[in-house]
């Protein structure tokens, strides 16, 4: 099977390019399943419920989160109760939601692992071991896992690539924006990128005004981040699946 990853999605109006385009994407690839991460999606802090929604009906079967999973209280219910939606697996136990799911497609029960790294980011857990736990809690029920690894730094998210490879089919990478070209397969067959990239607009920083970003950095005072105004691109990656082993990985850029 044929999995198409899209890196950090940025803004409503990259919302609204995906509910333009990702289905004929889909068609044009002969994707058979959609993983993107949401957690920018609405005013770059936050998702809320109604663009997740608008996503999940354009095209994309799984959303994951990161650190700003939980700024938008309005996806709180849905984290609850849509599976399709998730946040990291070791965030607090009192967030809502969960971190793993198991999405059906094509014959295939594609188990889903949410995770953030321990470096730069908050109260989140030990993901090396809450992804032990994931595995051994579902074995049976699932084909083969695909892990989104939410991280600043990049060491971490190639360890947790090491770590698991062989026992995931795919642990891609998030949350920097900038898309790397370590794509490869690992040598126990797991398929590994570092960053997916962003989803979003050109000309920013990270998909900020980069005239924000800018104020900030050299008067170091709070500035209100707005998204950039530029064209949408695409970053992501395309993963070949068979028998349980990702066959080949490519680097997705539109």
């Amino acid at each position: 099977m044929k999995l198409l990853l899209l890196g950090d999605i940025v803004g409503r109006k990259t919302v609204e390019h995906l509910k333009k385009t990702l289905w004929a994407l889909r068609r044009e690839h002969k994707i058979d399943m959609v993983i993107a991460n949401g957690e920018n999606a609405t005013d770059i802090m936050g998702l809320s419920a109604e663009d997740a929604q608008t996503l999940l009906d354009s095209g994309v079967d799984v959303l994951t989160g990161g650190n700003h999973s939980f700024h938008n209280r309005s996806l709180y219910p849905m984290l609850d109760d849509n599976p399709s939606v998730l946040r990291p697996l070791n965030a607090p136990a009192a967030a809502p939601g969960s971190g793993e799911t198991i999405f059906e497609t094509t014959g295939y029960r594609v188990l889903v692992l949410n995770l953030f790294g321990m470096m730069g980011m908050e109260y989140s857990g030990n993901p090396f071991e809450v992804a032990d736990r994931a595995l051994h809690r579902n074995e049976g029920r699932y084909d083969f896992a695909v892990v989104d690894m939410h991280a600043e730094a990049t060491a971490e998210k190639q360890a947790l690539g090491y770590y698991l490879d062989g026992r995931a089919a795919v642990v891609f990478g998030t949350h920097t924006h900038v898309q790397t070209a370590d794509e490869c397969i690992l040598p126990h067959g797991t398929a590994y990128i570092t960053d997916l990239g962003m989803c979003g607009p050109e000309g920013g920083i990270l998909g900020t005004d980069r005239e924000v970003i800018l104020r900030r950095m050299t008067t170091g005072l709070p500035q209100k981040f707005t998204v950039a105004n530029g064209e949408i691109r695409l970053r992501g990656a395309i993963v070949e699946i068979q028998n349980n082993k990702a066959l080949h990985i490519e680097r997705f850029a539109l």
